[in-house]
């Protein structure tokens, strides 16, 4: 089974990185990599459904997937913003903080409007009093958790470029390396035993530590050579703040899913992808640590 992970481990890395590569050479930045954002999100809401389901909530999934694919696919007009007016942004710092406001306007207001959606939707199919209002929020959760957290990591790549969509990978799985190599080899203290007993003090301070590597490393070396000219790097700290910051977010999505599954018994998200569970199992580090990933850009702490 450790074979078969690294072997699909290193596969997805490939894959990954190719896929950046691609991007990077085409004229419109995203146009690669927005897709696969999208085909992500959807079977990242297939799981999310199903452990509702397993929890007895039972929202509309087409309601829900319709949702999601214009959360995330809202960002195509970003692809474009950038692409047109990326010049805007030599013409002062006060455009940048415009900029990142700009890119969350899109993702909002179909996240408005897929909840409107949501409530016609339920509007319709009503029958009599029990679970509407259970199906309403687990439809919005879904929503919020896959949808806008993509969002926010696809405009990482539309704002900052690729140096800044790799800063936030590479953190959070150098975090989740490092916890998991640390915890194994000297991890005494449980964190939290009823959520993930395998999860332990020591191995999150390992997880800090490798994530601030990965944040070194990644500064140092990558980041310099793949954002765009426009980006003015942020203060020298800023990567440890980075490092710290990205890497306890990863930590708390790690355990947020580990929570939902806790909650309704299962152990993987699905089964799809052996020694691995399902996508969310793969990403749910990466959901919750892209918001601050974003903020920590947005705000200037690694770049401006």
């Amino acid at each position: 089974m450790l074979c078969w992970r690294l072997l699909l481990g290193t596969s997805i890395i490939a894959a990954l990185a190719g896929l950046c590569v691609l991007d990077a050479t085409m004229a419109i930045p995203g146009v690669v990599l927005l897709p696969v954002a999208v085909v992500v999100a959807l079977l990242a809401t297939r799981e999310v459904l199903d452990l509702a389901a397993a929890a007895n909530l039972r929202p509309l999934r087409w309601t829900v997937y319709c949702g999601n694919l214009l959360i995330v696919g809202s960002n195509a007009s970003l692809v474009v913003f950038y692409y047109n007016f990326h010049s805007l942004a030599r013409v002062s710092y006060t455009w940048q903080p415009l900029r990142s406001w700009f890119s969350t306007e899109g993702p909002m207001w179909s996240l408005a409007i897929a909840a409107i959606i949501v409530f016609l939707a339920e509007i319709r199919r009503y029958r009599e009093p029990g679970a509407t209002f259970a199906n309403i929020a687990a439809a919005l959760f879904a929503f919020v958790y896959v949808g806008v957290m993509l969002s926010l990591a696809v405009d990482l790549r539309l704002a900052w470029g690729l140096g800044a969509l790799a800063s936030w990978v590479i953190v959070v799985k150098m975090g989740d390396t490092g916890a998991y190599t640390v915890g194994r080899l000297i991890g005494r203290h449980k964190m939290a035993p009823l959520i993930s007993p395998g999860k332990t003090i020591e191995g999150a301070f390992g997880g800090l530590a490798f994530s601030c590597l990965g944040a070194w490393l990644t500064f140092r070396w990558l980041v310099p050579h793949c954002v765009p000219e426009t980006v003015e790097p942020g203060p020298w700290w800023g990567w440890i703040v980075f490092g710290l910051l990205v890497g306890a977010a990863g930590m708390v999505g790690d355990l947020a899913e580990s929570l939902l599954k806790r909650d309704v018994g299962l152990k993987d998200s699905s089964t799809w992808l052996p020694g691995f569970g399902g996508v969310l199992d793969i990403i749910d580090s990466l959901l919750l640590s892209a918001p601050v990933a974003w903020a920590c850009w947005a705000f200037g702490l690694v770049g401006r």
